[in-house]
């Protein structure tokens, strides 16, 4: 007996103190959830539609400008409300040829009208395709929104999908949700416009927008407010997909911040035809359908880079460059869900929580101690070691502590000493029947065995559903739940048996304190 518990006593000790070395220091190793910490908790929607909207719109695009290309005459190109493209045709010999070049779109169901003697082509995307790209669309947002919180500076951030386009964002230490909220949300869409110089913008503002144009603004950096109207071509000669540099750079002449932009191969060739075949002309910088800033080309830029100027202060244009970096999200979010926690809260919450677990523990040890003598002591000893268990495997999986979590702590330290409760009453009963102290440990722990076992593992399969379909709030209480049942089976079926054991050996015990 007493050699086998020369390896058990070990295997306690290397447990307990791996435990102890993971969790120290306890306030470096286990971060602070978001009700605890403060920050702003954000459920955000992502707008599907408009990316099936926006890769129709490209298609239709792409097919005009290979018609152009073949010398196909054609009447006009557009996508409709319902995200057909429909191709009008002036001649019907060219239906076969425009017919060849849309089989270069296999995931375009044809559809063809008879109206207008019969030069009308009309193509749906399929519904495995519209499929794809909303789910692409939430993938892509949820990619997007990572980088601009990584490159943000947020530590420990929570961001995870929800549903079918949902998105749950998480933010802890935040102390400017404002901005936060703006970096996260703004779709950043950078687009480079001609402006139309030909006809007068006063003219447009009543109401008489030429064909192919559009009146965009640009707006008052504090107040939000439109100031200054441009009437632009309403098709982009430039987009932000051939970014590869945006960073803060200082005007030495102004001494004012502003944001230098790189393209690459393609975007720089692109940038510079532009600028060579249209200098004295103005070129509008829009994001998100605001335009910064219309400079004219005084003449051709063959660098491959551009500057975006706007009166910005430091932290705008630190947030511009972060969201440029980033990448524009493939469609517009909207918030459904905001909800900002201060840290004075978080702070009473951690004062509570750590009160409560201090009142119940104390509360516990004192009943385990009155109610089973020395026999409890044991079951205090397990339940104390049962939380050192839970901190050091908390620290190992890095996990947050909430406010659920804490619950789950409290859940934990009553049942803690259940599986131990259960096993004393079992070595009473034995006890009653004049059973040997060696004999009834040993009925007691092995009757109770099964008993403990199936308690907790119905309980553990409960916590990992709830980890499974719930949100975080639910997953930390059942994160911290899972853990302590487990290591409460650990110490009530191990570490309580080795007590006994231990004791067992060193003296002849005719009466139990229990």
């Amino acid at each position: 007996m007493y050699r086998n518990l020369k390896w058990k006593f070990a295997l306690i000790l290397i447990v307990i103190g791996l435990m102890i070395w993971l969790a120290y220091p306890l306030d470096e190793k286990i971060n602070l959830g978001l009700d605890l910490k403060g920050g702003i908790h954000l459920v955000l929607e992502v707008e599907t539609e408009k990316a099936v909207e926006t890769i129709a719109e490209r298609y239709a695009a792409n097919t005009k400008n290979v018609l152009k290309k073949k010398d196909i005459d054609f009447q006009s190109v557009q996508r409709d409300k319902e995200n057909n493209i429909i191709i009008e045709l002036l001649d019907s010999k060219d239906i076969p040829q425009s017919e060849d070049i849309m089989r270069d779109y296999p995931y375009l169901i044809k559809r063809r009208d008879f109206e207008k003697n019969g030069l009308r082509l009309i193509y749906s995307l399929s519904d495995e395709k519209v499929k794809d790209i909303k789910e692409n669309a939430v993938d892509q947002a949820l990619e997007t929104i990572r980088n601009r919180v990584d490159q943000f500076g947020v530590a420990e951030p929570t961001i995870q999908r929800e549903g079918t386009r949902r998105i749950i964002v998480e933010l802890p230490g935040i102390r400017d949700p404002e901005r936060a909220i703006n970096l996260i949300g703004s779709t950043a869409l950078l687009e480079f416009k001609l402006v139309d110089e030909e006809r007068s913008v006063e003219d447009a503002l009543k109401g008489n927008i030429p064909e192919g144009d559009e009146i965009l603004y640009e707006k008052d950096r504090k107040t939000g407010k439109d100031i200054i109207p441009y009437l632009l071509k309403k098709q982009a000669v430039l987009t932000g997909d051939s970014l590869t540099l945006a960073e803060v750079r200082i005007d030495r002449e102004y001494n004012e911040p502003y944001v230098g932009i790189g393209f690459d191969r393609e975007g720089a060739r692109i940038f510079r035809q532009i600028t060579e075949e249209n200098v004295g002309k103005r070129l509008a910088i829009v994001l998100d359908n605001n335009v910064y800033s219309a400079p004219v080309i005084r003449e051709k830029i063959s660098g491959g880079e551009a500057q975006i100027t706007g009166n910005f202060t430091s932290e705008e244009a630190h947030d511009l460059a972060i969201v440029l970096r980033a990448g524009a999200l493939p469609a517009p979010v909207t918030i459904l869900e905001n909800r900002t926690v201060g840290p004075s809260l978080g702070h009473d919450s951690i004062k509570n929580g750590i009160t409560s677990i201090l009142i119940g523990g104390i509360v516990v040890i004192l009943f385990m101690i009155i109610y089973y003598k020395l026999s409890g002591l044991v079951a205090n000893i397990a339940l104390f070691l049962n939380l050192i268990i839970i901190f050091g495997i908390l620290a190992y999986f890095k996990a947050a502590l909430t406010l659920p979590g804490i619950a789950g702590l409290i859940l934990t330290v009553g049942m803690a000493v259940d599986a131990n409760v259960l096993i004393f009453e079992r070595i009473r009963e034995e006890l009653r029947i004049g059973k040997t102290v060696r004999a009834a440990i040993e009925a007691g722990f092995s009757k109770a065995f099964w008993t403990i076992i199936d308690a907790n593992v119905t309980t553990i399969i409960a916590a990992i559903v709830l980890f499974q379909f719930g949100t975080g709030p639910i997953r930390g209480f059942a994160t911290t739940l899972a853990i302590g049942i487990m290591a409460s089976m650990f110490t009530a079926l191990f570490v309580s048996r080795v007590i006994f054991d231990f004791v067992l050996s060193r003296k002849k015990i005719d009466r139990l304190s229990i």
